[in-house]
C-alpha cells in the first residue's frame, strides 16, 4: 500500500459518503437544503464505536474523515446540488490522499435527476481519486439497490439484517472491522452479486415476522465458512424507477467456488419465499383500520399512514389520512379521540401562530408538495399547542378539529418517538388513535403501540406495487410480472484479476 513500509504499518482510513432514498414517484424533489452535511472530525457522532478516532485501541490507524451528507428520504436529488456535493467530498478526499483504505458510508438508494445509479457512478469516481491499490468498503442500508457497476468498484460489502434497522451501529462497525481485517491481512477479496428480479416493499419483508426473519437469520449460515468475509442480502428499494432496482445479493470473501454457491443458495431462498411475504401488520384501507381501531375500544392503538411515508421517500403533505379519521362521526365529534402524526405545512403552522393559542381558525392542510397525490384539505379547528424552532420539524402547531389532534410542521420529520409526541402535551397511551406517517413501527413505537395497524393509502411510496407505473426497470420482476419464470440466480465474481496480496 503507499502509505505504508514493509517494515512498519500505519494505516490511512477515508471516511465519507453521500445517503438519501429517493422515491422516483415523489414529485417534489430533494435539493441541498434537505441535507446534513458534516465535514472532518464533525462524523464522530456516527461512529461512536471509534473513540477519538481511536477504534478497539488501534494505534496503527488513522482515520480520516471527510465529508457524510444525509437527508431525509424524499423525492429525487436535483442534478447541481447532487454535484456540488460530490465535487466537494471529492476534493477532501484528494486533499487528504494516500490511503490504504476508505469506508464509504451510503444508503444505496439515491436518485439523481437525470442520472441512473448514482452510488456506483459515486464508487467509481472515488476509485479514480484513491487509486487502484486502497481498499474501499461500504456499509449499506438493505433497502439499497445494487448494481454490478457498484460491485466492481468496492472491494467490500456489508448491510443491515434487521428491518426496522435495530443493527444500524452494529453495521457501521462491521464494515469497518472488516476494512481493517483484510488490511491486516494483506487482503484484496472477491465478490459474488447475484441480482434477484424481485422488488417488494419494506412493510412486506421486515425481519420481525416470517419468512423475512428466516431469510436474513439464514446469512449466518454462510458467514462462518471458509473464504467468505461476509454475506450481504438487500431487498432493494421498489420505489425507485430504474434498471438497477431489485434485490440483490453480494458475498465477499477470497474463495471464488464458495462465495459463489453462497451467493446463489441465498438468492434461492429469497426467491423462493418472494409469494410469502406479507405486510408486517394487519393491513387495509384507511376507512377500514380505522374503524378496527375504534371497534377495539381502547387507546394506545396505532395506525401506519403507509403511502406518504416520509421515511421511505413519501413528502409528508398528503392530507388523506385525515380525512378520512375526519369522516369518523366518533372521531369528528370528539366521542373518540386521535393523534396525527404530522403534515407539513409551513403555511399551516404561521397561520397557527398568527392567531396564537385558543383561537379557532381556518385552514388548507397539505397537497401542496405533492398535488399528484392529493388535495388541500379545508379545515376548521382550535390551536391547542404552539412550539417553537424544533431541531428538525422547525415550528410545530397542534390543530385540534373535532376529537383529532394533528401536529403540522414547518419541516418534513417523520415522528419516530414516543417523546416527540409528549413534548407536544400529547401522549398515545392516553388516545385511541395515535396515526403516524409511517410503514413498519420503529423500536420505540412498537413498544408503545397496544395494537398496530397498517392503511394502504395514497401517496409516493403507495405499497400497491401492481399499480404504480413501472417504465424502467428490467422485466420480467416480481411481482410485476407474477408468472415470470425462475431466473438464473448464477453468481457473477467480481475481482478475480486482482485477488493479490496487498
Amino acid at each position: 500500500m503507499g502509505s505504508s513500509s514493509a517494515h512498519e504499518r500505519h494505516f490511512r482510513i477515508g471516511i465519507g459518503g453521500i445517503a438519501i432514498e429517493s422515491s422516483t414517484f415523489s414529485p417534489n424533489p430533494s435539493t441541498l437544503a434537505d441535507f446534513t452535511i458534516l465535514r472532518g472530525s464533525d462524523l464522530a457522532p456516527r461512529y461512536p464505536f471509534m473513540p477519538q478516532w481511536d477504534f478497539h485501541s488501534r494505534t496503527d490507524v488513522t482515520w480520516l474523515p471527510c465529508l457524510h451528507a444525509r437527508a431525509i428520504p424524499g423525492g429525487p436529488v436535483v442534478r447541481a446540488d447532487y454535484d456540488a456535493m460530490k465535487r466537494e467530498l471529492l476534493e477532501r478526499v484528494h486533499a487528504s490522499l494516500p490511503f490504504d483504505g476508505f469506508y464509504l458510508d451510503i444508503h444505496g438508494a439515491m436518485s439523481v435527476l437525470g442520472m441512473d445509479d448514482v452510488e456506483g457512478g459515486l464508487a467509481a469516481a472515488l476509485r479514480a481519486v484513491v487509486g487502484p491499490d486502497c481498499l474501499i468498503s461500504a456499509g449499506m442500508d438493505l433497502h439499497g439497490n445494487v448494481s454490478a457497476r457498484l460491485v466492481e468498484n468496492v472491494d467490500l460489502f456489508t448491510a443491515y439484517r434487521l428491518a426496522p434497522h435495530d443493527d444500524v451501529m452494529e453495521t457501521r462497525e462491521r464494515a469497518c472491522t472488516n476494512l481493517l481485517s483484510c488490511l491486516d491481512g494483506h487482503i484484496r477479496p472477491l465478490r459474488a452479486w447475484v441480482r434477484i428480479p424481485v422488488i417488494l416493499p419494506g412493510e412486506r419483508t421486515s425481519t420481525l415476522v416470517e419468512p423475512g426473519r428466516s431469510v436474513y437469520a439464514s446469512l449466518k449460515e454462510s458467514d462462518p465458512l471458509p473464504g467468505v468475509i461476509d454475506s450481504s442480502l438487500w431487498v432493494g428499494y421498489v420505489w425507485a424507477d430504474e434498471p438497477r432496482s431489485s434485490a440483490t445479493v453480494v458475498v465477499t470473501g477470497t474463495d471464488a467456488a464458495t462465495i459463489g454457491r453462497e451467493a446463489t443458495k441465498i438468492a434461492k431462498r429469497y426467491w423462493d419465499a418472494r409469494r410469502d411475504f406479507g405486510f408486517v401488520a394487519t393491513a387495509g384501507p384507511a376507512d377500514w383500520c380505522i374503524e378496527q381501531a375504534l371497534s377495539l375500544n381502547q387507546t394506545g392503538v396505532v395506525i401506519s399512514d403507509s403511502g406518504d411515508n416520509p421515511t421511505a421517500g413519501g413528502v409528508g403533505d398528503v392530507p388523506y389520512f385525515i380525512s378520512r379519521m375526519l369522516a369518523s362521526p366518533r372521531l369528528a365529534s370528539g366521542e373518540r379521540s386521535a393523534i396525527y402524526a404530522s403534515i407539513v405545512d409551513p403555511a399551516a403552522v404561521a397561520l397557527c401562530r398568527r392567531a396564537g393559542g385558543g383561537a379557532r381558525v381556518r385552514v388548507s392542510l397539505g397537497g401542496k408538495l405533492d398535488p399528484v397525490h392529493a388535495q388541500p384539505l379545508e379545515v376548521q379547528g382550535t390551536v391547542e399547542t404552539l412550539f417553537p424552532a424544533d431541531p428538525i420539524a422547525g415550528d410545530i402547531a397542534v390543530l385540534r378539529i373535532g376529537g383529532v389532534h394533528v401536529i403540522i410542521t414547518s419541516r418534513r420529520k417523520p415522528f419516530h418517538f414516543v417523546r416527540e409526541m409528549t413534548e407536544l402535551g400529547l401522549d398515545p397511551q392516553e388516545y385511541h388513535i395515535t396515526a403516524v406517517k409511517i410503514g413498519y413501527l420503529e423500536p420505540d413505537l412498537r413498544r408503545a403501540a397496544r395494537h398496530a395497524l397498517l392503511a394502504l393509502t395514497p401517496g409516493a411510496v403507495d405499497q400497491d406495487i401492481p399499480s404504480l407505473t413501472y417504465r424502467r426497470v428490467q422485466r420480467p420482476i416480481f411481482p410485476l410480472d407474477p408468472d415470470m419464470p425462475d431466473p438464473d440466480l448464477s453468481a457473477r465474481i467480481f475481482g478475480e484479476h486482482t485477488l493479490t496480496q496487498l
